[in-house]
């Protein structure tokens, strides 16, 4: 018997570019972007004063005035993302059996909001005033936990937390375990709500964020470009039903694409750093080509992790042409950060949902703020306009602190 095949049924985004697929998919067509001057704290005293905020989520359409109390911002985006995905696939509880649907869902920092707000409370008013919700609503496995509670999910269910590879291995995980035959649906993806005073003053701190751009935002974040100085930081979540494909059939529902590689790898270098070498990143590439029994002269196209920082995109860049050699040239490469932001741990899923409906449509979204070509980076990465293509198979990268290493492949189904 084969390896059982995996498709994707339904999907759900929230992000600085609008939380319906429609939204977001246009959005990234036209070369829109999200990033604005920060308006969820002041935000004056700090280098960096932008970010890509999610401006139209609504946390009363999902949930009572109760729930959203003692739910952080990070987990409501991965509830309302669950429901609209486990939706927009077409899937009824009391048709399935809930021990064979499962959750893996990942989260780079979990509730920085609660941490902040709590420990505030803890030095003005004591220890005795700290709420009893403050562990369950800061933890990131929490998103995980409340996507199955809610939906009455009763299979495997993990969170994966590797910085900003997380919702990237969550997706890889979720296949393999369908792929195992433990499941036959998975819910899958990332969440992220960190633009707090801690967490933009932490990666201020670090030297990883965009900070001459203050004036004009929308030009920040600008992946592969020569003037690139930092990332953007952003929040949302993108979540995704993987499923069995004959369990998809018999439902007779539709499929966007095939989930067909997984990658993961680790450079073993620095905490924050890429390899300069690329060795890493590429050999997570090469590791979910082979999973996909493919040659690299398959892949259509590449949506890469492309943070806008001037290691990561060189690094990228190096890393694709270890596994390509001269093709590498011919590929198409974009970066969805370069108009929504570095979402961290949500980073994967969205850029993974872009790469689904790439091949759904047949238009590459561009990689906007490309003005000033780098000669280490010298790759067509799809400046600044859209391109109408028939991409059959495409590639997703995420890179992650400490290393992390992860690459999704999805092909037309047919």
């Amino acid at each position: 018997m084969g390896r059982r095949r995996v498709v994707v049924t339904g999907m759900a985004v929230v992000s600085p570019l609008g939380s319906t697929l429609e939204d977001y998919w246009n959005a990234l067509k036209e070369g829109k972007s999200g990033i604005r001057k920060i308006t969820h704290f002041d935000a004056q005293e700090f280098e960096c004063q932008i970010a890509g905020e999610v401006k139209d989520f609504s946390p009363e359409k999902y949930f009572s005035s109760r729930e959203i109390k003692r739910m952080e911002r990070f987990t409501q985006f991965a509830v309302a993302a669950a429901k609209e995905a486990f939706n927009d696939a077409g899937l009824q509880l009391d048709k399935e059996d809930p021990f064979r649907i499962g959750v893996v869902v990942g989260s780079g920092v979990g509730g920085l909001h609660t941490i902040e707000e709590q420990h505030k409370i803890l030095l003005e008013k004591g220890p005795s005033r700290l709420s009893p919700f403050m562990i369950p609503m800061m933890i990131e496995n929490i998103a995980p936990g409340q996507i199955a509670i809610t939906l009455g999910l009763k299979g495997p269910n993990t969170c994966v937390v590797t910085a900003c590879a997380s919702s990237a291995h969550a997706i890889g995980d979720a296949f393999k375990i369908i792929q195992r035959g433990q499941a036959d649906v998975m819910l899958t993806g990332g969440t992220e709500s960190c633009i707090t005073p801690l967490g933009i003053g932490g990666f201020c701190a670090l030297r990883a964020l965009a900070t001459h751009y203050n004036d004009i935002p929308e030009k920040a974040s600008r992946p592969f470009d020569a003037k690139r100085e930092g990332f953007v930081m952003g929040e949302g979540a993108g979540i995704v039903v993987l499923e069995e494909l004959e369990h998809a059939r018999r439902r007779n529902t539709k499929i966007y694409a095939e989930v067909v590689g997984y990658g993961l790898s680790n450079d073993a270098y620095h905490i924050t750093a890429p390899d300069p070498d690329g060795q890493g990143a590429a050999r997570a590439m090469a590791m979910a080509i082979a999973d996909a029994g493919i040659s690299p002269r398959d892949i259509d196209y590449i949506n890469a992790h492309g943070t806008s920082t001037q290691l990561n995109d060189k690094v990228e860049t190096l890393a694709i042409k270890i596994v390509f050699g001269d093709y590498a040239k011919k590929i198409p490469i974009s970066s969805t950060k370069s108009m929504i932001g570095h979402l961290l741990g949500a980073a994967g899923a969205v850029e993974f949902i872009a790469t689904v409906l790439t091949i759904r449509y047949g238009v590459i979204h561009p990689t906007i703020n490309y003005e000033f070509p780098d000669p280490e980076c010298d790759l067509d990465y799809v400046p600044n306009i859209a391109r109408q293509k028939k991409v059959k198979i495409a590639l997703s990268n995420s890179l992650g602190f400490g290393g992390h290493n992860a690459t999704l492949i999805v092909k037309e189904f047919i």
